[in-house]
């Protein structure tokens, strides 16, 4: 008799609390997805979606998808799954992370993915306050941060991306090393190939640097424009271009 009272103590877990705390996963981790998916990041809405929504459905799996078998000889721990999502998650989030030369990319995704299943597990427990104020504070990182970022001083460390195209055979690529040393920027990365028009019966070749330096690559672009035989420059900034 004591048996049966405690499973009958014990909800099913499919009532309209639990449907409510899956469809506020749905909703928080899509919209993260709606601003991953328009600022065209390798994850988008359906990924954060799903994980997000799969995260709640794990926890509340793990909160009353045993209930059958409690009893008191029969012990549980709630939270094994949420730890187990914890370490799961680990592998979305590596899957999207890589490193090209000295930049890396996908950092912030992977994190926003991160993010988005502790949202989903909080949702799946209950904690529907802290998720909320877990999504605004993810849109603040998101959207306030870089325009804070960006009145910052810039330093001397940031990486550059300058891209040049240039006739071939003419000896230019060793001039455009020369300008960049004699401006005090170190080459980190060099990659050159050969574009398929030509100018004046020569072939054009692209090279593309990623120079560590300056705050700012202005005077670099002008010398290099200054050079014969230089076509077009082009310099970005790869930390505010990054994931």
């Amino acid at each position: 008799m004591a048996h049966q009272l405690i499973i009958a103590a014990v909800p099913d877990g499919q009532g309209l609390k639990q449907v409510g705390e899956l469809g506020l996963a749905f909703l928080l981790s899509s919209l993260i997805g709606l601003e991953r998916e328009w600022r065209q990041k390798s994850a988008g809405l359906r990924t954060h979606t799903l994980v997000g929504t799969g995260a709640a459905l794990l926890v509340i799996v793990s909160k009353y998808g045993f209930s059958d078998v409690l009893g008191p000889h029969v012990v549980l721990d709630p939270s094994r799954v949420a730890a187990s999502i914890v370490s799961g998650i680990g592998f979305i989030g590596g899957g999207l992370i890589f490193v090209r030369g000295d930049a890396v990319r996908g950092l912030n995704t992977a994190a926003v993915i991160w993010i988005t299943a502790a949202i989903g597990m909080a949702c799946g427990a209950g904690l529907a306050l802290l998720a909320c104020i877990a999504v605004a504070a993810e849109f603040v990182v998101v959207f306030i941060y870089p325009l804070l970022a960006a009145k910052l001083p810039r330093s001397r460390y940031i990486g550059f991306a300058v891209r040049v195209v240039y006739e071939d055979g003419r000896g230019i690529l060793r001039e455009i090393l020369s300008v960049s040393t004699g401006l005090a920027f170190v080459i980190s990365r060099l990659e050159t190939h050969q574009l398929e028009r030509e100018t004046h019966g020569r072939a054009l070749v692209a090279v593309t640097l990623e120079v560590v330096g300056q705050p700012s690559v202005r005077q670099l672009t002008v010398d290099l424009n200054e050079l014969d035989g230089v076509l077009e420059v082009t310099a970005t900034d790869l930390a505010r271009n990054a994931d």
